[in-house]
């Protein structure tokens, strides 16, 4: 194949040429034709002829956008996109999801910002159709109703933050070590590094979702001569890598603001069939600012979801000054052949680094147990809690580094497995415990835990015996890893408001009963548990007046050294 001598990367010239074709597309009277694809939505095609601007959809699902010379410079000259501009009706009733996918398709050709109209109230109906967002998008006041009673394509999310930056396979890359500082890699600039080894399982799951595992993965950030950022570090070692992958961080922010959206939730089959009508955020350096999400029509049974606002495969996302909502839990037969319930999300991050909520609330009672934790993340790193009022904290498959300060944690509490630090600073916990160790991941959290000027109410007020670290584990499973308690737990300036508690309450323990069978040296386990070394204890108080004790289980937590000061 002839290549072209005239110097210029096939990934500038294709930018140069997509430019050319654009200016020549909006001259007045000019007719042309440019079509995107976007990873998992059908293709756009976008003309400029001299017709009436608007959007039609093929029997094939391609969209066909037309923009007039006129109307094309006339959006230019205003410097924002409308959705009316494509023919939304905003009534409520009329389904407007072409028209909002076609105005985003057009802004991200010219880049320009988009706008929904003041006062509009949008219909989204159940025909799959992604709006692809690449530029500045403000939804306003504008409403947004979701409908999802009858939908072609439940993993089809509505609108898709993406980058138009495309990922790229690393060469010459055979191993990695839990920790390593930098690969053997030049790169165009800053980029995630996604890598896998097939032939290795993690997170090997115990109880009543008991699977087989997952290939064991790693996300982590480096600069354009390969080094790793090391407030997120590599956290496992690979000594075969069967992928590996790298993807551009976008420098310029991105940002969402305002929209009043409402689900009207699915009422299928209480079955694991996860719903992802959603917005999906899969590009780096994105602010989502003062949105709000509500359910309606939930029912005695529905399919649970995946998160309204589902973060995946990026880094550095801000969600601020937003509300969502917690989803009723139903229940199904899991894998081991017994009802479990299901979990269901209002937020979900998935491989996804630096991603932090700050003042953030949602609509129903944190302590009503009716509704299922409004977190749910697997292989995250440096997660952030700041001024919310939620249910829980909640990490899957890991999680490196976490902070929750200045929040209000409900009756699912933190929830975590993971490494490094987890600190939680100012906030109030109103879970069964103040931590709770995921015994399905075997409890496991390689290193430390700083709690700071907390008050804790165990059980959120209900009659209980209370204790600070919870969880599980026999030593009979394989998870796939060594599992860990933190080696070093250090806790001050905590209030314990134990008042309602069993009349033989003998006081909070450190540590729940991790293993009512190890009572003395005969009992065997097979993957040894690492337990805690130290527990730094300053001013922590009871409202009882009981004083802090060990555990139930003073044998397995024997090594263990309190220190008091």
């Amino acid at each position: 194949m002839h290549k072209p001598s005239d110097g210029i990367p096939s990934s500038k010239r294709h930018s140069l040429l997509t430019g050319i074709l654009l200016w020549f597309c909006l001259l007045p009277g000019a007719i042309g034709v440019l079509a995107q694809t976007e990873s998992g939505t059908a293709q756009v095609v976008i003309t400029s002829l001299n017709q009436k601007t608007g959007v039609r959809t093929t029997e094939t699902g391609e969209l066909q956008v037309n923009v007039s010379p006129k109307d094309a410079q006339t959006i230019k000259k205003r410097g924002w996109v409308r959705y009316s501009d494509f023919g939304t009706r905003a009534d409520g009733k009329t389904d407007d999801m072409a028209a909002i996918a076609g105005a985003h398709a057009f802004a991200n050709q010219q880049g320009l910002p988009v706008k929904a109209d003041k006062g509009a109230t949008y219909y989204i109906g159940g025909k799959e159709r992604t709006a692809v967002v690449r530029t500045d998008t403000d939804f306003g006041t504008a409403a947004f109703i979701i409908d999802d009673t009858d939908v072609q394509n439940r993993n089809a999310s509505v609108f898709l933050v993406s980058s138009s930056l495309q990922p790229f396979p690393v060469q010459g890359i055979t191993s990695l070590k839990r920790n390593q500082e930098k690969i053997d890699a030049v790169l165009p600039g800053p980029c995630l590094i996604t890598v896998t080894n097939a032939n290795v399982k993690r997170y090997i799951r115990f109880g009543l979702n008991q699977n087989n595992g997952a290939a064991q993965t790693d996300i982590f950030m480096v600069d354009k001569t390969g080094r790793v950022d090391m407030n997120a570090p590599i956290i496992w070692d690979f000594d075969q890598i069967t992928a590996i992958s790298a993807l551009p961080i976008d420098e310029k922010p991105l940002t969402i603001t305002g929209g009043r959206f409402t689900t009207i939730a699915n009422q299928a089959e209480s079955k694991y069939t996860y719903y992802n009508r959603n917005i999906a955020v899969k590009r780096s350096n994105v602010v989502v600012d003062g949105l709000e999400h509500r359910i309606t029509g939930e029912g005695d049974h529905g399919a649970p979801y995946g998160g309204f606002l589902n973060i995946s495969d990026c880094a550095y996302v801000t969600v601020r000054n937003t509300i969502l909502t917690g989803h009723k839990t139903y229940s199904t037969i899991g894998a081991a052949g017994k009802p479990v319930s299901m979990g269901s999300y209002d937020i979900s991050a998935n491989r996804a680094l630096n991603v932090s909520f700050i003042n953030c609330r949602q609509t129903n009672d944190i302590n009503d147990r009716t509704y299922w934790g409004i977190l749910g993340s697997n292989y995250c790193k440096n997660m952030l809690y700041d001024g919310c009022v939620f249910s829980r904290f909640d990490a899957h498959m890991g999680v490196a580094n976490a902070t929750i300060r200045n929040s209000t944690l409900g009756h699912m509490g933190i929830n975590a497995i993971g490494s490094g630090t987890l600190t939680v600073e100012n906030s109030t916990i109103r879970g069964n415990t103040l931590v709770n160790l995921r015994s399905d991941y075997g409890s496991t959290w390689q290193g430390e835990f700083v709690i700071r000027n907390c008050v804790f109410v165990p059980a959120g007020g209900r009659p209980t015996t209370a204790s600070l670290i919870g969880g599980s584990y026999s030593g009979q499973h394989d998870f796939g890893y060594i599992a860990y308690m933190p080696e070093r737990i250090l806790i001050e300036n905590l209030r314990i408001d134990d008042t309602n508690h069993p009349e033989n309450y003998q006081g909070p323990a450190i540590f729940a009963n991790f293993n009512p069978q190890m009572i003395d040296d005969s009992y065997k386990e097979q993957f040894p548990y690492v337990i805690t070394k130290e527990v730094i204890l300053k001013n922590v108080t009871t409202t009882s007046g009981k004083p802090l004790r060990i555990s139930d289980n003073a044998y397995m937590f024997r090594h263990v050294k309190v220190r008091s000061e």
